[in-house]
């Protein structure tokens, strides 16, 4: 029962070139940057990214983006990052840009073991038509673009089938976490993260503080350990270094 090990390095250590990620985070919260930093110091390639964002301000993923790392990014914002930007629009990464809220369902349901669902986001745009740039061919014109998805009405009502998604590992950041895995989240940096944990295969959560079992109240727990098979305890250090994407002050 005790998932604890000893670094990042060994909770990454058998990740494959190609493998696919579930990472939580939004933004610079909740964001397991450790384990990211790890993976880049192993030199995995030809990773398939499921994350909201792909980093931001020159961490997170962005590690990953910017070393040429990541084949694939499924997500819903591109945001202020620029080098998420040139890449794709440079044919260099696939990107399969969806709604936010069908991101977190999909996420949802793939750790839930449903394999799809109807959703009414996207009906009657490009979502659900298909048409939309997946990777672009280097000159501005589209190598390849998103299929069109089932849709169906129900009670009137017009509704796209979206699939569940499952990938090989979830990467996650907690507050707290015990040694069977069970995690709690802080405010805004609990995000993408719990979905993200149920949809990886295998799930490494890094903590910044480790309690161990019975510490924690069972009320209190975001998810239960049986979604975590890997927790690492951040050093104080680690724990304490979260950057500010904007910092804004009153006159």
């Amino acid at each position: 029962m005790d998932k604890v090990v000893a670094s990042a390095a060994e909770a990454v250590a058998d990740v494959p070139d190609g493998a696919s990620l579930a990472v939580g985070g939004f933004g610079l919260s909740g964001v397991p940057n450790v384990l990211v930093q790890a993976l880049y110091e192993r030199g995995v390639d030809g990773l398939s990214v499921v994350s909201n964002n792909c980093g931001a301000m020159e961490s997170g993923l962005a590690v990953l983006l910017a070393a040429g790392r990541i084949a694939r990014v499924t997500g819903s914002y591109i945001g202020a990052n620029k080098e998420f930007a040139r890449q794709y629009l440079a044919g260099e990464l696939e990107v399969e840009l969806i709604p936010q809220g069908t991101l977190a369902e999909r996420l949802r349901a793939g750790g839930a073991g449903i394999p799809a669902f109807y959703t009414p986001a996207g009906v009657g745009t490009q979502v659900a038509e298909g048409g939309l740039p997946w990777r672009y061919d280097g000159s501005g014109g589209v190598a390849l673009a998103s299929p069109a998805k089932e849709v169906r009405e129900f009670d009137g009502t017009q509704y796209v089938l979206e699939r569940g998604i499952r990938t090989d590992f979830a990467l996650v950041r907690a507050a707290k976490g015990d040694r069977h895995g069970n995690l709690v989240f802080s405010k805004s940096a609990r995000n993408f993260n719990p979905l993200a944990a149920t949809a990886g295969r295998v799930t490494v959560a890094e903590v910044e503080e480790l309690v161990e079992p019975g510490a924690l109240d069972p009320d209190a727990v975001h998810l239960p350990g049986v979604f975590v098979q890997r927790v690492v305890a951040l050093t104080p250090e680690q724990a304490a270094d979260k950057k500010i994407e904007r910092r804004t002050v009153s006159g």
